[in-house]
């Protein structure tokens, strides 16, 4: 893939991006003629081969301007995806600022940034250094993510960090904030300790040793408050940070007044406040120490997945077997897997065989046989043989790879349910600081006396109670936790939306071949007229139907070559169109095809007819074959419905779902197969290309529908439907057209996906409702509401203890859904 580039050196500048809709060297010169022309370019070089422009130039080279010199030409710069990992967020309104900073860069299709993952997810054709400029000009720091490792490994570890930081500063935070605490607390609640400090120590020397700490606290461990608060309130983009910078700052800044300068207030007022803004900082550093460690464990299950990763592989090369690492394995490479071991890539098996526990991909419990030409999957564990296998997928082409990086994909998307919460978040900080000013002003104005005591600590505990933090992370937690659990069941949310979507599906529709069938025909019944040997009647039919190239005599001959039976010679072979085949077998006409044909023959089919009317009803067609002119067999060959079906079926109607089939079966077939499962709606004998127009019938008979398929010949119906489910196999999960993907190959997976996208969304609305009801609820009582009723306040600290608990309960609740359960036994 080009990635586009900049690079800027001693002799100018360098721009490097592809370029789409060139087929010749003609296109080539107009390229390069139409960028020469733009203002700062000193050379320009396009490749056709590579598809892509090199441009040098000075200083004042722009972007855009080459971009848009490309595209008047009648050429295309493709968008890209670039990943950024950001620094500094720490509330709702940090996501919106970052993500209206980066919408504003030129080229910039559309940014989504995560405050759970900390990421920005940005489409178009801007530059990345422009995008990581743009970031810090709104005060917080970005740098580009890979597709490596290397990258997950470093920001874990930086997270690591932050949290160590955060330990370190919260043991020293609350250490000094103890005995101010306690002196300042102590003396309020009892009057008998109120006096002992009074009498030992005395109440000013208290003061200046409350005072000694706390300037300990705020300007040591509380300092990251300070430093990021005020330079966004000087931006106007107040954030987390400025309300408790100014809250904590109000607190300190009277009592200091009081202790220093007493003569400056007013009588009755002299009161210090150092408790509040010391035991503030330690109380906000809690949650955040806690609200780190809840935010590693919802990235748990991408931790889980990139752990499955191999390190080293034994590799055949020039006649030995070396170790090599993982990242040094070609596609090619033959690999020897021993008893016990993790499989490091993709690949197919050569020599050798065992069994392989594919569990962590697919969800299946059992281990699963690998013999020669069986493909296996990286990642997964070798139980007890051994074998050798050739690599056919490696690094970020292999399925682990994939996997991990549509669950970050789908971790990292926005869903519907956030457009609130983002409108809502964007001004909810300048908001909570016009209720504290305005607070202030009306218990300065209309308070009793102390008035100004009663106005300072109501609008501080304004400022602390309110948390935006809760908002933004209301939705992104649950969605990280979901997905990460719907991967460890083997369910696959390749697009975030899909995981509001599916919950609102009122009918599933179901393509039958591959999903509800194994989607291979097998004989399944055989019976042999009287006088007549079972294995010559089969060998013989399976010579004829060999010449064949129908599905039907497929697995015919192959279920003769699985009893060990030799399958004759034949000759004058003949297909009959509407009826069947025939041929000369041994010097004996053996006829083969439906009744009709042996009706036309003149053979009566009658003798058959109880087991005729049986398969019938099991939703099997029999074919009857004739030896020498006579009657010889009925046989049924069928793709068998897999084991798990009539189970998922059960449980999408527990769910209160109704279950359509969608097949190109004869319609006594489809109905035969729908009763046996308990399939609400049958519509059959559909053409491939008719599929479409089934889905927009049962979505505008039903509502909203998701489909299942085997994610290949149903692309058009699941990009149809309103939410596309594709059946995987485990080892072919790149299906574009669906929206989740279930990697163990059978229907359970379907209810379980939507039982998760219900537990999902209804998380995150409790949790929506936690954040929004909480700040509705007591941000007036902070303001003082409830006091000219019942004379209640809200002391500034307990209002940075509710803070601190309302995003630590939102974390909380979002980690529930690492025990959600599946509604049906994944087999």
């Amino acid at each position: 893939m080009n990635v586009p580039t900049e690079a800027a050196t001693d002799t100018g500048k360098t721009i490097t991006f592809p370029i789409e809709g060139m087929t010749c060297a003609s296109c080539v010169g107009r390229v390069e003629a139409a960028l020469r022309k733009v203002d700062g370019v000193a050379t320009a070089s396009v490749n056709l081969a590579t598809e892509r422009a090199d441009i040098r130039g000075d200083g004042s080279l722009e972007r855009a301007a080459l971009i848009k010199a490309v595209e008047a030409a009648g050429y295309g710069v493709p968008a890209t995806t670039t990943e950024l990992s950001i620094e500094g967020m720490t509330c709702a309104s940090c996501v919106g600022r970052v993500e209206a900073a980066l919408k504003t860069v030129p080229g910039v299709r559309d940014a989504v940034v995560n405050l759970a993952t900390e990421r920005a997810s940005v489409h178009g054709v801007a530059d990345t250094r422009a995008l990581v400029e743009a970031v810090a000009r709104v005060g917080y720091a970005a740098s580009p993510l890979g597709q490596s490792n290397a990258d997950d490994a470093e920001i874990a570890a930086k997270k690591d960090a932050e949290a160590a930081l955060l330990k370190r500063d919260l043991i020293v935070a609350a250490a000094l904030t103890l005995p101010v605490f306690v002196l300042e607390m102590g003396s309020h609640l009892i009057p008998a300790f109120h006096h002992f400090v009074a009498e030992t120590i005395g109440t000013q020397q208290s003061w200046l040793i409350q005072f000694v700490l706390t300037t300990l606290v705020l300007f040591f461990p509380g300092r990251r408050f300070y430093q990021k608060g005020f330079p966004a309130l000087a931006r106007l983009a107040p954030d987390m940070n400025s309300l408790v910078a100014v809250g904590t700052l109000a607190a300190f800044s009277y009592s200091l007044v009081a202790t220093f300068a007493p003569s400056l207030l007013p009588a009755g007022t002299v009161n210090v406040y150092y408790e509040a803004a010391a035991v503030i900082v330690t109380l906000i550093l809690l949650g955040r120490y806690l609200e780190a460690r809840a935010k590693g464990r919802t990235s748990q299950a991408i931790q889980r997945l990139v752990g499955l990763q191999a390190k080293t592989a034994r590799v055949r090369r020039d006649g030995t077997v070396l170790e090599v690492a993982v990242a040094d394995v070609v596609a090619g490479d033959i690999i020897e897997v021993r008893p016990g071991e993790r499989i490091p890539v993709d690949g197919d098996v050569v020599d050798g065989s065992s069994f392989v526990d594919e569990s962590m991909i697919t969800g299946e419990p059992m281990p699963v046989e690998k013999t020669e030409g069986a493909g296996v999957v990286g990642g997964t564990i070798n139980q007890t043989g051994a074998f050798a296998f050739r690599a056919t997928a490696v690094g970020g082409a292999t399925v682990l790879s994939q996997i991990i990086r549509m669950v970050e994909e789908a971790q990292g998307s926005k869903l519907p349910i956030q457009a609130m919460v983002d409108k809502v978040t964007m001004w909810f900080v300048p908001a909570v600081m016009g209720v504290a000013a305005l607070t202030f002003l009306v218990w300065l104005i209309l308070g009793p006396d102390p008035a100004l005591t009663f106005a300072l600590v109501n609008a501080v505990a304004v400022l602390i109670i309110a948390c935006p933090c809760a908002m933004g992370l209301a939705t992104p937690t649950s969605i990280m936790v979901g997905t990460g659990r719907g991967a460890e069941l083997g369910v696959l949310f390749r697009k975030g939306d899909a995981l509001q979507a599916l919950k609102d599906a009122s009918v599933v529709a179901v393509d039958k071949t591959g999903t509800l069938t194994e989607g291979k025909p097998t004989l399944t019944d055989i019976e042999i007229a009287t006088g007549l040997e079972r294995a010559e009647v089969l060998a013989r039919i399976a010579a004829v139907e060999a010449k064949s190239e129908h599905p039907i005599a497929r697995a015919i001959v192959e279920a003769a070559e699985a009893e060990g039976l030799t399958v004759p010679a034949i000759s004058n072979f003949e297909s009959i169109t509407g009826y069947g085949v025939a041929a000369d077998v041994d010097g004996v006409r053996v006829d083969v095809g439906a009744d009709r044909f042996m009706t036309k023959l003149g053979l009566d089919v009658s003798v058959f007819a109880d087991t005729a009317a049986r398969l019938g009803t099991e939703g099997k067609t029999p074919l009857y074959a004739a030896i020498g002119g006579r009657l010889a067999a009925i046989v049924a060959v069928a793709d068998p419905i897999k084991e798990t079906t009539p189970v998922a079926i059960a449980a999408l109607h527990t769910l209160g779902l109704k279950v359509a089939m969608i097949t190109g079966d004869n319609r006594r077939t489809a109905e035969a197969i729908a009763r046996r499962l308990g399939i609400d709606e049958v519509v059959a004998e559909v053409l491939p290309e008719g599929k479409v127009a089934a889905v927009r019938k049962l979505k505008a008979e039903h509502g909203k529908l998701a489909f299942v398929g085997d994610g290949i010949n149903d692309a058009p119906a699941l990009a149809e439907a309103d939410v596309g489910i594709a059946v995987g196999n485990g080892t072919d999960i790149a299906i574009e057209a669906a929206d989740v993907v279930l990697m163990s190959g059978n229907l359970n997976g379907v209810p379980n996906a939507i039982a998760l996208s219900r537990a999902t969304i209804g998380n995150i609305r409790q949790n929506l409702f936690w954040a929004f009801a909480y700040n509705t609820a007591l941000i007036p009582v902070a303001a003082g509401v409830l006091y000219p009723i019942y004379g209640i306040l809200l002391s500034p600290v307990f209002a940075a203890g509710a803070m601190a608990f309302s995003s630590i309960f939102v974390l909380g609740n979002a980690l529930r859904l690492r025990r959600f359960q599946a509604p049906t036994c994944v087999a």
